[in-house]
């Protein structure tokens, strides 16, 4: 009976704290009842959209900041704007290096969230103080006065610190915010994927009211009020993150990354010549004795066998383990866990690839759609609808789905599919890919119907059609559905999958995604206008879209997605899931 007692203790207390490793900030193990959960989620749900509101408040007219406050021209600016918005991503990849490696998510996220609000509060003084020469410039009538060299320095010191701040805390935010859910806990686990949709739906409230309430007074002129505002937004996601550290949930950095992998490479590459008698399996490779930093053991899977290489124990390897005591020489030798890690990342490789060119039909809202609308009928009685407006119905779209897939399809799912989770990342993915080829294929229509309806000799093509810019609702509405998709299930799957050290370059990836984007999509209209423009030719994307077919563009996109599509079903197929072993998946691994 004493004996049952115990054991009985020793179950309850094994019940208080998480089951994944995590730690409070103490470094103690985190106490399941007084830790993480909704209760720490939502604080970083709610930090996210007011972020993402303060960030966008800049971002979404910086471009007009840059040509009626310091009177760049269209092209400078546009250049000047596409190279801040790549340096956001570059930021990206490293707030995730020192997230993954040294710092930890959370003090990842409270450094760069402070720089993003000292840049905020640089940003708003300079154009207060500075910029806004004389008071009431930068409206659409009145023009600010020349700059000095520093004023400029001082502009430009605030905006690429907002980039900064912004970039490195980007990746960490929805990896911490998954954190905070036990995955050994079904209950959690089930809230856990929930976070990934919420925290894509405050992403786009946040970016909702920033491209209307403050583009409406930053149009204005209002410059100095929108970035106020902005900086007032940050200082409260700040305070507000701050407040919730003691219901935080952690996981300890494991160290550069980069080593762990170069060990693997050089020690396959150096037994590339080593015979391994067929049918090798993993009772031949080498495990390390317990795990580093509580990160979870990962278990040998099929695929990528050269890699397998850097954990196979030759002869000289034994020779060397007895000799040093068992301690391996990493650069020869390797456990199987840290061999997985890299053949993990391979894994991955193919899957994010395939997911730049939907990242090119998502940067179309940005650019051509705004073209397009621009050229549409935009009148309602007196009042012209900005083209970017139009943009909200996408912002409506993917939160609508975003509650339709939570509350519909999914139960549907997980009724029709018994002992299913529903449907996977995977699955998902490819399910926002095909949605963004029906996006493309009805932006072509419109834009066809568009020019059946258009003047063909306006100089300025703007309003030179008579078809209603309503009808980009559609295609509008069909990116907002693809992206609850692709980039929520995108956010899911690289969290899900990435090794317990890479968490946060996991979400990384999903940035630098966007951003090879826009660099293909730059790439892609230039190869299109250099081929299309050949015999004097206007090319399908000139100044005066009435002489363009813009269409034919669309369509174009539309196939390269559907060949995408292809190719990623194929990569879907091939892709292993990375395998954990608690304690008695290890005894089973070990008796392999």
């Amino acid at each position: 009976m004493g004996s049952l007692e115990l054991y009985k203790a020793k179950k309850l207390k094994e019940e208080e704290y998480t089951g994944d490793g995590s730690v409070d900030f103490n470094g103690q193990p985190a106490i399941r009842d007084r830790t993480g959960k909704w209760s720490a989620g939502t604080i970083i749900l709610l930090n996210q959209g007011l972020a993402t509101l303060a960030f966008f408040g800049v971002e979404v007219n910086l471009v007009l900041f840059l040509t009626r406050v310091l009177q760049q021209e269209n092209a400078e600016a546009a250049n000047t704007v596409s190279k801040w918005t790549g340096t956001v991503y570059i930021f990206s990849l490293l707030g995730a290096f020192l997230s993954d490696s040294y710092w930890g998510r959370y003090k990842t996220c409270a450094i760069f969230q402070s720089i993003f609000l000292i840049g905020l509060v640089l940003l708003s003084l300079s154009t207060q103080v500075f910029l806004l020469k004389p008071r009431g410039c930068g409206n659409e009538t009145t023009e600010c006065n020349t700059h000095s060299s520093w004023e400029l320095g001082l502009f430009y010191i605030s905006i690429y610190m907002v980039a900064l701040g912004n970039g490195g805390y980007q990746p960490n935010t929805a990896t911490f915010g998954a954190d905070q859910f036990d995955t050994e806990d079904p209950k959690e686990c089930y809230s856990k994927v929930a976070f990934f949709s919420y925290f894509y739906l405050s992403l786009n409230i946040g970016e909702l009211f920033s491209n209307t309430i403050l583009v409406y007074f930053e149009n204005k002129g209002l410059w100095a009020l929108g970035f106020w505002a902005s900086t007032a937004s940050a200082t409260l996601a700040l305070l507000l993150f701050l407040g919730g550290t003691n219901r935080y949930r952690h996981f300890k950095p494991r160290g550069n990354p980069v080593p762990r992998i170069s060990q693997v490479l050089v020690a396959a590459t150096k037994k590339c010549f080593v015979r391994i008698p067929q049918g090798e399996d993993a009772s031949n490779l080498y495990e390390a004795e317990g795990s580093k930093n509580g990160a979870r053991k990962m278990l040998h899977t099929q695929g990528i066998k050269f890699m397998d290489r850097a954990a196979f124990v030759t002869a000289q390897d034994e020779e060397e383990l007895k000799q040093s005591e068992h301690k391996n020489n990493p650069w020869r030798l390797c456990p199987i866990s840290q061999v997985e890690e890299v053949k993990c990342i391979l894994r991955l490789l193919p899957i994010w690839l395939c997911t730049i060119i939907y990242s090119v039909v998502f940067t179309q809202m940005a650019s051509l759609f705004m073209v397009q609308g621009d050229a549409m009928n935009t009148q309602i009685s007196t009042f012209r609808i900005p083209a970017a407006s139009i943009s909200c119905f996408n912002l409506l779209s993917a939160a609508l789905f975003i509650f339709l897939y939570r509350r519909v399809v999914d139960p549907v799912v997980r009724g029709v599919r018994k002992d299913s989770k529903g449907l996977t990342e995977l699955q998902r993915m490819g399910i926002g890919l095909v949605i963004a080829v029906m996006a493309m294929v009805s932006a072509g229509i419109v834009e066809w119907y568009r020019l059946k309806y258009a003047r063909k000799d306006c100089k300025q093509c703007e309003g030179s059609s008579t078809l209603s810019i309503f009808w980009q609702v559609p295609q509008y509405g069909l990116i907002g559905a693809s992206e609850v998709f692709m980039y929520v299930g995108q956010l899911e799957f690289f969290n899900a999958q990435a090794p317990d050290g890479l968490k946060s370059f996991g979400s990384a990836l999903c940035m630098t995604s966007i951003s090879l984007g826009n660099y293909m999509s730059s790439l892609l209209v230039a190869i299109v206008m250099k081929i299309s423009t050949v015999d004097n030719m206007p090319g399908w994307i000139p100044g005066n879209q009435n002489m363009g077919h813009l269409d034919r563009f669309y369509f174009l996109l539309a196939g390269l997605t559907a060949v995408d599509l292809v190719i990623y079903v194929g990569c879907a197929s091939w892709y292993k899931s990375i395998k954990f072993g608690g304690e008695e998946d290890e005894k089973d691994y070990d008796e392999v």
